[in-house]
């Protein structure tokens, strides 16, 4: 008996859990497509900036350690 009760509360318990994900979800406010384009767009150009930024220190790092090192 107490093995079908326990089933019982997990159930109980996904579905409550399942509801209450959708109802948030249905509270988001979802990007417009252009919205998202002009977004993913930032982050690309931020990501090229950053790469960039890195592969110079990473350059000079390693020239200068070998100067010293060399």
């Amino acid at each position: 008996m107490a093995d079908k009760n326990q089933k019982v509360k997990k159930e109980n318990r996904f579905k409550r859990w399942w509801r209450e994900t959708v109802g948030e979800l249905r509270k988001v406010t979802w990007p417009t497509p252009r919205e998202a384009w002009r977004l993913t767009k930032i982050v690309l150009l931020v990501m090229v900036i950053m790469g960039a930024v890195l592969g110079g220190l990473d350059f000079m790092f390693t020239k200068l350690v070998g100067l010293v090192l060399g």
